[in-house]
């Protein structure tokens, strides 16, 4: 079995205005050659540099100097040993990251915090080898030092494993609202700008991981209501959708899934807010 990774990125395009992005995850049993993919569309108006950062030691007793978006500074402690990278978006150990951002409940966005999402994944592609230990290491970040940008939606993926992280801040509580899901063997996953990720088991790590405050701040916010009998969906609670939302953001999911799937007959009602 191939233990390839392949990394499809379209970058800078900027179309009518929009900054939108689409990501597409494909693990190695949903592909015919069966390697995972991911594939990378960021529509802005700006060109990405695919510069490449090569393997490095340090000293433990380095840090790393972070900027927050309302001008703070902040130390991050420094690993032993880097890897290779190129951008943000790949290592040398064939593990990519992509990324499209739903923002989200923006009471939630704090700009005192220092870590921005692209920061995250550059600092996930240097310390990690696996889709796991990315997330592993992204959530400790965060929850050590503070997560400075809007409602993020991350693809993570290895040669074996894919994973999507969804992270938000807490409103100048520190820390961030967290759950990442694993995408399960032989299927594909989409996302585009809107909040993937609904109902989840609290039981399951191997996986579906959390943080501990992603039911009790969205009950403190009044999100989420555990009286009304519904179950909690992630993306109900951080993200809302309303009928504008959904034809910029689903539309894009279901046009995808429904040539990568045509048998399945994908109903466009949700997208269209019917």
């Amino acid at each position: 079995m191939k233990k390839t990774l392949f990394l499809f990125l379209l970058a800078g395009v900027y179309t009518s205005g929009l900054w939108a992005c689409t990501n597409v995850i494909v693990t190695k049993g949903a592909s015919v050659d069966s390697a995972a993919y991911l594939v990378y569309l960021n529509d802005g108006e700006w060109l990405y540099h695919l510069d490449r950062t090569a393997a490095q030691d340090h000293s433990v007793t380095d840090s790393l100097t972070y900027t927050s978006m309302s001008g703070k500074k902040y130390k991050v402690h420094q690993v032993p040993h880097t890897y290779a990278i190129i951008g943000f978006l790949m290592n040398e150990h064939q593990l990519a990251i992509g990324e499209t951002t739903f923002v989200g409940r923006e009471e939630l966005w704090d700009k005192d915090q220092p870590l921005k999402y692209w920061e995250l994944m550059r600092l996930a592609l240097l310390r990690t080898k696996t889709a796991r230990e990315a997330v592993e290491v992204i959530t400790s970040l965060v929850e050590t030092y503070g997560y400075g940008s809007e409602g993020e939606s991350i693809s993570i993926v290895d040669p074996n494993e894919a994973w999507l992280l969804e992270i938000i801040g807490t409103g100048g509580k520190g820390g961030a609202v967290w759950v990442a899901a694993k995408i399960p063997d032989g299927y594909i996953s989409v996302h585009a700008n809107h909040a993937r990720i609904g109902e989840f088991p609290f039981d399951d790590p191997d996986n579906y991981l959390y943080s501990e405050n992603v039911l009790s701040l969205a009950v403190e916010k009044g999100y989420y209501d555990p009286a009304s009998g519904l179950p909690f969906r992630f993306n109900d609670a951080y993200d809302p959708p309303s009928p504008a939302h959904l034809k910029y953001t689903e539309t894009r999911v279901w046009s995808i899934f429904r040539r990568a799937a045509p048998s399945q007959n994908f109903s466009p009602d949700y997208h269209r807010g019917i």
